[in-house]
């Protein structure tokens, strides 16, 4: 591994966030396919658009504070979808998770927030809600409107100085740059101070990120999805079983294999410190329940790309959008089925696209 040539590719990165004043808009990236670099015999990626804004009434806006870096990224639906939730890490932090339960009274939601800051920062969504106000997007109470915005963190304190952190201003403002162009992926808003691969100790970690991905079958069903990878364990390719990042061998040039270290020595990540948030979306038309299931069939999806998951030191939560524009009955397995597709494709490139900083290279300086 090149350190030199790791930290001066960061450091651009982190110049050209600071000449736009810190922030980091989505615009158009569209992918080649499906996997970024391999799809499925099944289906095709969404043409010019592999990203969860390939489902229509879907955009996503990226706000990154470079000066740490962290940020935060919000999906937002203004015309209101369908949500569910299903949170399977031992230290989640959260923000209106059980409004989502398919008891409760609201059946739509207005936007999704992730960021990092841990819960400090579960605030972002208070701008996300300010934004949408002013649009008079909400839930309609007399002349009121009251956004619906649930959100979730992941701990990202260990990189830079963790005085830093999203505020409402920054989810604010991630939601002022929303586009429905193909979203922006790699050490970007949420995942911008994202890392991976801790199960051998922080000092052995690499950089995480954003990542996202979208199929389209035939008949017009649209299935996407958007990962912020923070991850305990290491990122494995489904499709080859082989380790795209994660923890790092004691010279730093390779990979250790979680899969090795959790039969040959303890585990070293730390609770609370780890977790791997993400967005499904379709346009198919779902029921809360119906939403909820696809929610828990995506973490399939998260459990084959990233291992281990689900962990007692991880928050992993995933929320599932349904904007019902496709009309016609949806077959929710087969939905489920291809969420945990996307879902796994979406943290893979998460951390194919991350860029590095001092302490946590990326996959592309491994490769140097």
């Amino acid at each position: 591994m090149r350190i030199g040539r790791f930290v001066a590719v960061a450091a651009v990165a982190l110049a050209i966030t600071r000449a736009s004043g810190g922030a980091v808009q989505s615009h158009s990236q569209g992918s080649a396919n499906l996997a970024a670099g391999g799809s499925p015999s099944q289906g095709s990626a969404v043409t010019g658009n592999a990203t969860l804004t390939a489902v229509p009434g879907i955009k996503v806006g990226h706000f990154t504070l470079s000066e740490r870096p962290t940020g935060c990224t919000v999906i937002l639906a203004e015309g209101g979808a369908t949500a569910g939730v299903d949170v399977r890490g031992a230290a989640p932090a959260t923000r209106e998770t059980d409004l989502l339960g398919p008891a409760n009274l609201v059946q739509q939601v207005h936007a999704i927030v992730l960021s990092g800051g841990s819960a400090f920062s579960l605030d972002a969504a208070s701008g996300v809600m300010r934004y949408l106000e002013e649009k008079k997007i909400g839930f309609a109470f007399g002349s009121a409107h009251v956004p619906i915005v649930p959100g979730a963190s992941l701990f990202d304190l260990a990189v830079g100085d963790p005085q830093i952190r999203p505020t409402a201003d920054c989810g604010y403002r991630a939601a002022g740059f929303a586009t429905a162009a193909p979203v922006t992926d790699g050490s970007v808003g949420a995942g911008a101070g994202a890392t991976l691969g801790k199960m051998a100790g922080l000092n052995r970690a690499m950089k995480g990120g954003v990542g996202s991905a979208a199929i389209e079958l035939s008949d017009g069903l649209i299935v996407a999805a958007l990962a912020a990878v923070n991850a305990a364990g290491d990122v494995v390719d489904p499709a080859s079983g082989r380790i795209v990042a994660g923890a790092r061998t004691p010279d730093g040039t390779g990979f250790a294999d979680a899969r090795v270290l959790l039969r040959t020595s303890p585990p070293r990540a730390r609770p609370g410190e780890n977790t791997t948030l993400g967005v499904v979306a379709t346009n198919a038309r779902l029921t809360k329940t119906q939403a909820m299931r696809v929610a828990q069939m995506a973490h399939d999806g998260l459990a084959r790309a990233v291992y281990p998951s689900h962990t007692s030191n991880d928050g992993d939560t995933i929320f599932a959008l349904a904007t019902g524009a496709r009309e016609g009955d949806a077959d929710l397995s087969r939905i489920g089925a291809l969420a945990a597709d996307v879902m796994a494709l979406a943290i893979v490139r998460a951390a194919k696209e991350a860029i590095g900083v001092p302490g946590f290279p990326a996959v592309r300086d491994l490769n140097r």
